[in-house]
C-alpha cells in the first residue's frame, strides 16, 4: 500500500512512532504529529511532546494540518481519545486527504505515470 509506506518513510526515526498499519500505529497521536513535524518542522518541538497526551497529541496534529497544510479537519480530537485504538478507515481518509493537501501546496512531489 503506497500511502501506508509513504507514512513510514516519512515517520522513519520519529521516537514512539512506529507506522505499521493505518490503525493502532496512530493511537497516540505522535504519528500525526510526526508525519506534519516531518514537513513543517518549525511548526512544534516534536521532541517535547509525550506519547501519553493524546488529546493533545491529536489537537495539535489536526490544527497543524489545518495551518499549514490547508486540510480539512476530518477527525475529531474527542473520537480519536474515546477509542483506545482508532478506527483505520477515518484513519486512511484523513491521511489522504492530508497527502491531497500537501500535494497541492507543492510538498510532495509525485511520479508522473
Amino acid at each position: 500500500m503506497m500511502l501506508l509506506e509513504w507514512c513510514r518513510a516519512r515517520t522513519r526515526g520519529y521516537p514512539h512512532v512506529d507506522v505499521q498499519n493505518f490503525s493502532g500505529s496512530w493511537g497516540s497521536g505522535l504519528a500525526f504529529c510526526a508525519l506534519l513535524h516531518s514537513f513543517f518542522p518549525d511548526a512544534f518541538d516534536f521532541a517535547a511532546l509525550e506519547p501519553n497526551a493524546r488529546r493533545d497529541n491529536f489537537a495539535l496534529a489536526f490544527a497543524t494540518a489545518e495551518e499549514r497544510a490547508g486540510c480539512a479537519p476530518l477527525l475529531e480530537v474527542e473520537d480519536m481519545v474515546r477509542l483506545p485504538v482508532p478506527d483505520a478507515k477515518c484513519v486512511y481518509t484523513y491521511v489522504q486527504e492530508l497527502y491531497r493537501c500537501l500535494v497541492a501546496k507543492g510538498l510532495v512531489k509525485t511520479k508522473k505515470r
